[in-house]
């Protein structure tokens, strides 16, 4: 069985995991660093945004079960596509939208559903979400891996953070 992966940012990566998690065909989620220019880097290192860092996840999943392009639908309806500069209260270029493609096929995936989503009309402003190539992807410190399950009364506090409002307003999930 050959099992594929897929690495998405989208803010805080405790936010991250959880929707991924739940859907049949997904191996793991693990919560990580990539796009930056320091090897090996640490969550205060990324947190002070000055390794190039993003928070993201990576997914690794068995494509007989689930599709690379269900992954970047169900991406989207984690995000707001159309802020550049963090993910609701997780301000800063660490916590920047990116879909990291590993290949081409994840490329041309990734960028049509962009243009779809662009095109549907269900946001007034540009869809600002990078499609970069995949870089190294750093595991983040264990504490920080299935945060919702080993701290659920924390992590329940980041739906303060107004992402879950965002999603019940534009996704109607």
């Amino acid at each position: 069985m050959k099992y594929e992966t897929a690495i998405f940012a989208g803010g805080c990566f405790w936010c991250m995991v959880e929707p991924f998690d739940t859907y049949p065909g997904i191996i793991k989620v693990e919560s990580g660093y990539t796009g930056g220019h320091v090897a090996n880097p640490t969550y205060e290192q990324v947190k002070s945004g000055t390794t190039g860092h993003t928070e993201a996840v990576r997914i690794t999943f068995d494509p007989n079960k689930i599709s690379y392009q269900k992954l970047v639908e169900i991406y989207w309806h984690q995000t707001d596509p159309t802020d550049a500069s963090g993910q609701f209260q997780d301000r800063g270029d660490n916590y920047r939208p990116v879909i990291f493609v590993k290949n081409a096929q994840q490329r041309v995936i990734a960028e049509k559903s962009k243009q779809n989503l662009q095109a549907s009309g269900l946001f007034d402003q540009p869809i600002v979400t990078q499609i970069e190539d995949a870089q190294p992807f750093y595991l983040a410190e264990d504490y920080h891996q299935d945060f919702y399950k080993k701290n659920p009364e924390r992590y329940a506090l980041q739906e303060a953070g107004g992402r879950e409002q965002f999603k019940k307003a534009h996704w109607h999930d």
